[in-house]
């Protein structure tokens, strides 16, 4: 699906994650990430973020899973590499099909009004060094994940940010990347109040 491009927002995305889990039992990460695309890292840190914000966080492991897949994928970008490489231990993990879709249909609501919303605009917010630094941003999130396994909520805050960040990046948004600035700085403050 690499050819297509990148999805233009989040109801795309759901849309070729659930085409490409058709008539399976279980999902590979590897095939998800074939659906959205291994070309650039927009749609693979919108895709963690939305695994993040639904019930699957909840499965043991997952968000360690995700925190390295989104590491893995941006330090190749940043390195200058065109295409993502994953090792076969992690593009191997599957997902039961059936607790994908679900999560996915729990998106899909919040997903057309959120995207009625976005546009390109404040784009230098999202482009160059904006770009740049919301990718390393996301990997300071991705380091933080596995800890988040043991903090209640606190994976489903990291994967609204990286959700938020990914929806930037992929819609030129800089109004929705400032708003994921706000959640990535606001996140930590809000898991002390929670523990």
């Amino acid at each position: 699906m690499d050819s297509h491009g990148d999805p233009a927002d989040i109801e795309e995305l759901l849309d070729r994650i659930e085409a490409g889990a058709a008539n399976r039992s279980h999902v590979s990460i590897g095939e998800m990430m074939d659906s959205v695309g291994r070309r650039s890292f927009g749609p693979v840190v919108l895709l963690v973020g939305l695994i993040l914000v639904t019930p699957l966080s909840g499965m043991p492991g997952m968000p360690t899973l995700m925190g390295l897949l989104t590491l893995l994928t941006l330090s190749q970008v940043l390195m200058g590499r065109k295409h993502f490489w994953l090792p076969g231990w992690l593009a191997q993990r599957e997902i039961p099909r059936k607790k994908l879709v679900q999560g996915l249909e729990l998106l899909r609501p919040p997903a057309r009004r959120i995207d009625r919303l976005i546009r390109p605009r404040l784009t230098p917010l999202v482009r160059g060094l904006g770009l740049y630094v919301m990718a390393l941003a996301c990997m300071f999130i991705s380091v933080a994940l596995p800890a988040t396994e043991i903090v209640p909520f606190s994976a489903s805050i990291a994967g609204l940010a990286l959700m938020t960040f990914g929806l930037a990046m992929i819609s030129k948004d800089g109004f929705i990347a400032l708003f994921a600035w706000g959640i990535a700085l606001a996140g930590p403050v809000m898991l002390i109040q929670i523990t």
